[in-house]
């Protein structure tokens, strides 16, 4: 198959710890082409969304894990599958981005995950769907509303809806002296919209990263432990990466939930679970594949290799 993956400036990928580059290095070596592009080499002439191509060669080292080809510019359609996996922030040239990928699908092109879904399901708020799985959640951008969440609860989160990594995550308690900035900080005076979460005391054991392929979850989850003094287990936030086996409840949580995405063509999804709570579900470029193997030996680039070889071919 000839695979396209639209992704972040190469020499930012670190192989060692990348997902991407995982199913790259999973599709080379069961003989598949690859090419790369970049969100700035799609275009549209008339009605047709082509882009600018590389082809690429991966050398197996470390660090300079890459060789390109000659560029040249093709029609989205003459591939299998083409990967979106461009990294947050999901901004108005991530929109155009889908756009022009919707475009290419109705041309016939393979598309992965489904743009229309990527712009559908922000990764914070897609969660209010599936009430039964999360804690109390409120999503406002009203000071009163939040502070009388926080009186509720005692003891929440407040996340904008367009973070990632953990950036700008305020735990706050009842008595703390600083809701009133923090609540002006997130909102902009009321201007931006967020996101509270009843605390989850749980983070300590773990923010489990669910790995959920054509509706399938990963055998094992990535718990992502916060570092003394964080609330925040993100990788990004200085948190440590311990793969486990899913629970009971992390299994029911995600074949429901990735049941429900799959039918709206999200092949690859993350799921985020602390204790026996969704918080958040990851659908543009969801990591993790690289810890859990070095850990386990399975391999979730293979599994996703099999469902991109299952719906491509």
């Amino acid at each position: 198959m000839k695979l396209a993956f639209v992704l972040d400036p190469l020499d930012s990928i670190k192989s060692y710890k990348d997902s991407s580059y995982a199913m790259m290095e999973e599709a080379a070596r069961r003989g598949h082409e690859l090419f790369v592009l970049h969100q700035e080499n799609l275009l549209c002439r008339d009605d047709q969304v082509r882009a600018q191509v590389w082809p690429l060669r991966l050398t197996g080292e470390r660090y300079a894990w890459y060789d390109l080809g000659e560029a040249s510019e093709q029609p989205l359609s003459d591939f299998d599958a083409v990967l979106m996996r461009k990294d947050p922030p999901f901004d108005m040239e991530y929109v155009y981005s889908t756009y022009l990928l919707e475009q290419a699908q109705r041309q016939g092109a393979r598309v992965i995950n489904r743009p229309g879904a990527l712009r559908d399901y922000n990764e914070k708020f897609s969660i209010t769907g599936f009430t039964r799985f999360t804690v109390p959640t409120l999503v406002t951008r009203q000071e009163t509303e939040i502070r009388a969440f926080l009186a509720e609860q005692g003891d929440i989160v407040l996340k904008p809806l367009d973070g990632m990594g953990g950036a700008s995550v305020f735990r706050l308690h009842g008595s703390d002296p600083n809701i009133g900035v923090v609540i002006e900080t997130l909102t902009h005076y009321g201007r931006r919209t967020i996101m509270a979460q009843r605390y989850i005391p749980e983070i300590v054991h773990g923010d489990k990263r669910i790995l959920v392929i054509d509706g399938q979850p990963a055998p094992y989850a990535l718990a992502r432990i916060p570092k003394p003094g964080e609330t925040r287990g993100n990788l990004a936030a200085g948190g440590r990466g311990v793969a486990q086996p899913l629970s009971q409840r992390d299994r029911e949580i995600a074949e429901e939930v990735g049941a429900a995405l799959r039918a709206d063509g999200l092949l690859l999804i993350g799921l985020d679970v602390i204790g026996d709570y969704l918080t958040e579900i990851n659908v543009t470029s969801p990591t993790g594949m690289r810890e859990i193997h070095d850990q386990t030996g399975f391999s979730v680039a293979a599994m996703m290799l099999d469902a991109v070889e299952r719906t491509a071919g």
